[in-house]
């Protein structure tokens, strides 16, 4: 499948990895960890990390109860591999640091073909967490600390008890985002609430307190939740008496800051948090656009911190042009906004102005808090020789014209010009062009559609073919062989051979390329 939306060698940071131990260890947690580049310059000594081997896993992660271990190949397109070292390394260190029984491993899985297919591993990285031998799929995040609140959480209670200030002081240091619960009565419907979703939110750690020192220095004199952050205004209170779903919300508004920088690391949270409506800020760091745009943006951000997540986007990034090509702007065009909403329809909005003021930032927000824009929908030139050839050229402006044309039944490939399957598909589509070229009642088109949208139409994976029957424009959707022969079928019964079954043609093909928000 293609797509649109993590090794190691010597060195010395201190962190310790496992050697095979003399004694049993009582807990260990087993990570699968299947990347296709987890390289690093950075090493860990062998005493916390070693690898092991089909024959071995089951040994020992039966007797120690619980160890990470790490599934890598070489191969140096992976992204998310080289981003995963550091930060594995990282939380192995931290591990040691907190004397943790939690100890790493990992399996070359080019040589553990087998272990990867036994444990379903599909697509790098794959994160698995063993405990006495039983897998679950690891669901935190991919920071050092997210890893290690993860694992501490899923081997302990979910918040730790906090007796005095040197304790508190303590845990909050030790991560970048850190919830203490401060209840005078652990007993109380909010306290429970608290430690119910502390059990439920993996990427942070949560601390619970009843201690008069700890309240005092912290100037809290009532119940209360307070989320420390190294960022930002480094704290945010939550006061009152309050349900699971408002705790949970604001823990998960406020543990991310005002305007979030896009990475691989803060992906995860930025298309798998509840707020679905994003203000993009595209910024160069080269240019100085962070130094100069970004304390406005995060001013304006709070006036919206419930409904508009903003995200800043380093168009410099290679891995970022496509997202630049996404929302069809050059990065001539930085320092740009745009407006997405990730829902069904990925609908965008594009500002009247090239402006990035605080005032113009606020303004394009509310406007379309309050419904006022119109959805942004990108066209290319319609191209002069569009009609010469078999295979006739489609872009938003013309295809209406063409395509709802009762007289003939009018077939339309949206491609991608990056997608493997289309360029496979295009001799192929070609020599359809050239068969039905003389066919006045049928029409061969096709349309680029990362560069073209329509309202009326939304694609969700690459290529798509929809045969546009005349007299009635009833759409049908092709599923059969993308062959001569089988698209000729399909065209000379009308759509009735290789049409898609209704709930087939909402569902994406998974041979097809995806477009996938966590590219944006």
């Amino acid at each position: 499948m293609g797509t649109i939306y993590w090794h190691l060698q010597p060195s010395s940071t201190g962190a310790s990895y496992f050697t095979l131990p003399g004694s049993l260890i009582e807990h260990v947690v087993l990570m699968l960890l299947l990347a296709s580049h987890f390289q690093s310059k950075q090493h860990v000594p062998d005493s916390r990390l070693r690898s092991m081997g089909d024959s071995q896993l089951g040994t020992y992660t039966v007797e120690w109860g619980s160890v990470i271990l790490g599934h890598y190949t070489n191969a140096p397109w992976c992204g998310h591999c080289k981003s995963l070292a550091p930060e594995y390394i990282k939380a192995a260190k931290k591990l040691a640091d907190l004397e943790s029984p939690i100890k790493l491993a990992k399996v070359d899985a080019t040589e553990e073909t087998e272990l990867a297919e036994e444990h379903g591993v599909k697509g790098y990285p794959t994160l698995k967490f063993f405990r006495k031998g039983t897998p679950v799929d690891y669901s935190g995040g991919r920071t050092g600390d997210e890893i290690v609140n993860w694992l501490l959480k899923k081997t302990g209670p979910a918040a730790k008890e906090l007796s005095n200030v040197d304790e508190a002081k303590a845990f909050i240091d030790a991560s970048n985002v850190a919830i203490i619960g401060f209840f005078k009565d652990q007993s109380s419907d909010t306290a429970k609430n608290f430690i119910a979703v502390a059990g439920t939110v993996d990427d942070h750690p949560f601390a619970i307190t009843s201690s008069e020192e700890v309240f005092s220095d912290y100037k809290v004199d009532t119940d209360r939740i307070v989320l420390f952050k190294k960022f930002d205004d480094n704290r945010s209170d939550l006061e009152g008496e309050q349900s699971e779903k408002d705790i949970k919300k604001f823990v998960t508004s406020e543990a991310l800051p005002l305007v979030v920088e896009f990475n691989h690391e803060t992906a995860q949270k930025i298309f798998g948090g509840e707020i679905k409506s994003h203000l993009l800020l595209f910024l160069s760091q080269e240019s100085g656009h962070f130094d100069s745009y970004l304390s406005g943006a995060q001013e304006v951000a709070k006036g919206f911190r419930d409904q508009v997540l903003f995200v800043s986007i380093n168009a410099d990034e290679e891995d970022h042009q496509r997202i630049l090509e996404f929302f069809g702007m050059k990065k001539e065009e930085i320092p740009a906004m745009r407006l997405i909403r990730l829902e069904e329809d990925m609908a965008k909005y594009k500002p009247d102005t090239t402006d990035l003021s605080a005032d113009k930032i606020k303004s394009f927000v509310q406007s379309f808090i309050d419904g006022k824009l119109k959805q942004h929908l990108l066209s290319q030139d319609l191209p002069e020789d569009w009609d010469k050839e078999p295979v006739k050229v489609l872009v938003s402006t013309n295809f209406d014209e063409i395509v709802f044309d009762k007289e003939k039944d009018v077939l339309v490939e949206f491609y991608a010009p990056w997608c493997g399957h289309c360029k496979q598909l295009a001799p192929i589509y070609d020599q359809l062009g050239e068969k039905f070229k003389e066919n006045k009642n049928i029409v061969i088109t096709k349309m680029d559609a990362t560069a073209n949208e329509l309202e009326h139409t939304k694609i969700t994976s690459f290529p798509t073919l929809k045969l546009y029957a005349k007299e009635d424009n009833k759409i049908i959707e092709y599923n059969g062989e993308r062959t001569l022969e089988g698209l000729s079928k399909f065209l000379e019964t009308g759509g009735q051979y290789g049409k898609a079954a209704p709930d087939e043609a909402e569902e994406e093909d998974e041979d097809d390329d995806l477009p996938r928000k966590d590219e944006l």
